[in-house]
């Protein structure tokens, strides 16, 4: 796996294989198995950032930047080099104190196919799923948003790739990255978050957001206006 070359396409896309001076990262199996504390000092800093009282705004916010993240470190090295590392969440490190790419470390060397079955156990089922249960200890949101973020967060790193495959002439990324999300899309959890599952994606649910003081639309809101 080419780490160097997924850093390259953005910061969501870059996962440290040492430890950050001075940090507190812990094993998000940790944070699955009902560590609450990093998740919710995590959540309070969105809120804090944002400025909103909301904490279900704010843990949606928290809750798409994680996706997003996890989205990315398999999705990208997947369509670079055809692998990506293995992000057990015993093997990978959190620190919600960071922004990315110091916010994840990997403490492992194993290196998967990158295929979307291998994928989608590796993000959805190893992640993403534990996280929602997560989500929902801290407060109340629904399956379909925290669904929906993981769709918008898909498409999201299948934009980034795409824009970098233009940037540096590297076409047969392009294709081996929305192919990967196309078939990622194809699944119960997220077929139904928005359409069409390429780069236009527009998700039928909403992260909250426009609900913040500085308001305003994502690009794939479902909404139209505030």
């Amino acid at each position: 796996m080419d780490g160097s070359a997924a850093a390259s396409v953005g910061g969501f896309f870059a996962l440290r294989t040492t430890a950050p001076p001075d940090a507190a990262h812990r094993p998000l199996a940790r944070l699955y198995a009902g560590e609450q504390a990093p998740l919710t000092a995590r959540i309070d800093t969105v809120a804090a950032r944002l400025g909103t009282p909301e904490r279900r705004v704010a843990a949606s916010v928290a809750h798409l930047g994680l996706a997003s993240r996890f989205w990315s470190v398999a999705l990208g090295p997947a369509a670079l080099t055809g692998s990506f590392p293995g992000l057990s969440p015993s093997a990978l490190h959190w620190d919600p104190r960071h922004p990315a790419p110091d916010d994840l470390w990997l403490d492992g060397t194993e290196s998967l196919p990158g295929t979307a079955c291998r994928i989608r156990e590796a993000v959805q089922y190893g992640h993403l799923v534990p996280l929602a249960g997560a989500i929902h200890r801290d407060g109340p949101l629904s399956d379909r948003l925290l669904q929906g973020n993981a769709g918008s967060a898909l498409a999201g790193a299948l934009r980034q790739l795409l824009a970098w495959a233009r940037t540096h002439r590297r076409p047969e990324v392009a294709a081996r990255a929305r192919a990967l999300t196309a078939e990622l899309f194809d699944h119960p959890d997220l077929r139904n978050t928005g359409a069409p599952h390429d780069a236009a994606f527009r998700r039928r649910s909403c992260c909250l957001y426009y609900r913040t003081p500085a308001g305003g639309l994502c690009g794939d809101c479902v909404f139209d206006s505030v």
